[in-house]
């Protein structure tokens, strides 16, 4: 089974168009026109990464946005203004490229964030460099060599591998980590990554987790 891409558009012609694309790529790409559609495709098709537009009918990609959870998300839209690109990428959107698009770039991006974001169907084992984060044993490992984490440092730090190379602001790290680890607070959170920063640095001499003033936190994208 080829890598699934969902294209989320109400241009038939603009998800026409990505589909011949993509199919002619090795692609398996389904397409929707409306939000209400593309969530329930999303649900059903469980794709790889979505191609996200933004002015849609039933549910807009705004609020579609904290719907779709760990996939990598490219939002393809004629929205130009600096703003929209920042809110949308801390909002967590893997990247942003606008109408009109090049196609030739548009697939480069494509390849890049898969490639930042694979997860192994066998093993559900992501990896970053020599950092490696198992799902199924929730294990942790730099250069095979293990990391003993807490709850929460297991889940901030996986969610970054998620969306590797992507800031991550603290609210949307909060919210995505809240299922598995409900007593991390906003004041908790800085300690809590500083302690994670700290163990894997000793495991590697390495930095693996960058903060952004006044806005977040990401993995590093070279490590």
């Amino acid at each position: 089974m080829g890598t699934k891409l969902l294209v989320i558009d109400d241009d038939p012609n603009i998800c026409d168009l990505l589909k011949f694309y993509f199919e002619n790529e090795g692609y398996e790409v389904k397409t929707a026109n409306d939000g209400i559609e593309g969530l329930s495709y999303f649900k059903m098709y469980e794709p790889d990464l979505v191609l996200l537009d933004l002015m849609l009918p039933g549910l807009s990609g705004e609020e579609l946005l904290p719907l779709i959870k760990n996939v990598p998300i490219i939002v393809v839209s004629a929205k130009a203004a600096v703003k929209d690109k920042v809110d949308l990428l801390l909002g967590g959107a893997a990247d942003y490229i606008t109408k009109p698009f090049d196609t030739s770039e548009l697939l480069a991006r494509v390849a890049v964030r898969l490639r930042e974001s694979y997860v192994s169907p066998f093993s559900t084992v992501y990896v970053r460099g020599d950092l490696k984060l198992d799902t199924a044993s929730h294990g942790v490992s730099v250069s095979e060599k293990p990391v003993s984490l807490t709850r929460t440092e297991y889940a901030i730090l996986k969610l970054l591998m998620q969306n590797s190379g992507q800031v991550m602001a603290k609210s949307v790290l909060l919210e995505r980590i809240s299922e598995d680890t409900p007593d991390c607070t906003e004041n908790s959170l800085k300690t809590h990554i500083s302690n994670l920063r700290g163990k894997l640095r000793e495991a590697s001499g390495k930095d693996y987790i960058e903060a952004v003033w006044g806005i977040g936190f990401r993995l590093r994208a070279e490590t």
